[in-house]
């Protein structure tokens, strides 16, 4: 029986890196944002990478920065004690913008870290390629790096060469999501609860636990908005009409209470989309169930 790989892969690096494009572009397709809010201190899986051979689960981390507070101390230290647990650490840097000092706190950081540190070189596409070699040379005096990956994740220019290393520092291990789960969503799913709340709040016995939300899109648009398009399932027609209420009034007022709470959870603007449709008898059908993110195990 051949031997499978897995293992957790942290991803870390400034802001605007390229961190959530070089996720697009290893799981194929475009992977819900996650929260940057300072007071989100666990993992949150970003991407789930699988092939015949091996998974490679992404890990996102509390960000590295500046002590400002007791609670940034904090926010370091669990930081790290993550970055000790993983099998790899991806150390995400911007070629084009060339070696600051958010690039020299975090490499401080890592002094101590015994788990490999790959720094990944993104942006190649932006640079000249005689001026690539001497930038290597300054961020190899920060870090005794594992592997030094120059890619473009924009353009996926040495993307699989970046995975063939990571995949050297997996152990044997399980395959820990199925084949075709691309990523965890937790913001997907704590706005899908919000805006089924406020429903609950605003129905109150009309409509009992017969409704449930998916998130059909949920992406960041060039001006910072984060656009967001949710379904609401009920099982009757005589539902549906509630939830949209006269002249869709009460459908209007479950998206302006939903979008606070969404924008408080995200801390950015957001543009709410809602839409009512009738998926008949959908709590007694397996593949609705499925479909809708339920599973029998759960």
């Amino acid at each position: 029986m051949k031997k499978f790989k897995s293992g957790f892969v942290a991803i870390i690096g400034r802001p605007n890196v390229g961190k959530s494009t070089l996720m697009n572009q290893v799981i194929g397709q475009k992977i819900a944002i996650m929260s940057d809010k300072p007071q989100t201190t666990r993992n949150k899986i970003h991407g789930v990478y699988t092939t015949n051979e091996s998974q490679v689960v992404f890990l996102d981390t509390p960000g590295i920065h500046k002590r400002q507070s007791k609670l940034g101390d904090y926010m370091n230290q669990t930081a790290m004690s993550t970055l000790g647990e993983v099998e790899a650490v991806l150390f995400l840097v911007d070629a084009a913008d060339g070696l600051g000092g958010g690039d020299r706190f975090i490499a401080e950081q890592l002094g101590g870290l015994k788990t490999p540190v790959i720094l990944v070189m993104n942006k190649i596409d932006k640079i000249e390629p005689e001026a690539l070699l001497p930038l290597i040379t300054q961020y190899q005096k920060l870090h005794d790096f594992a592997e030094i990956v120059p890619i473009s994740a924009k353009l996926g220019n040495n993307v699989n060469t970046l995975l063939e290393q990571v995949q050297k520092y997996l152990p044997d291990g399980p395959q820990y999501y199925p084949e075709d789960q691309v990523t965890d969503h937790p913001e997907q799913f704590v706005v899908a609860e919000l805006v089924r709340e406020k429903i609950l709040h605003l129905t109150r016995e009309e409509v009992p636990h017969s409704i449930a939300v998916a998130i059909e899109d949920m992406r960041v648009e060039s001006n910072g908005v984060v656009h967001i398009s949710a379904v609401i399932f009920v099982e009757r027609d005589s539902q549906k009409g509630i939830i949209i209420g006269k002249q869709g009034a009460l459908l209007k007022e479950v998206g302006k209470r939903a979008r606070m709470d969404i924008e408080n959870l995200l801390g950015s603007k957001i543009f709410l989309e809602l839409w009512v449709k009738v998926k008949k008898d959908w709590r007694n059908q397996d593949r609705v169930l499925r479909d809708l993110g339920f599973h029998k195990d759960q």
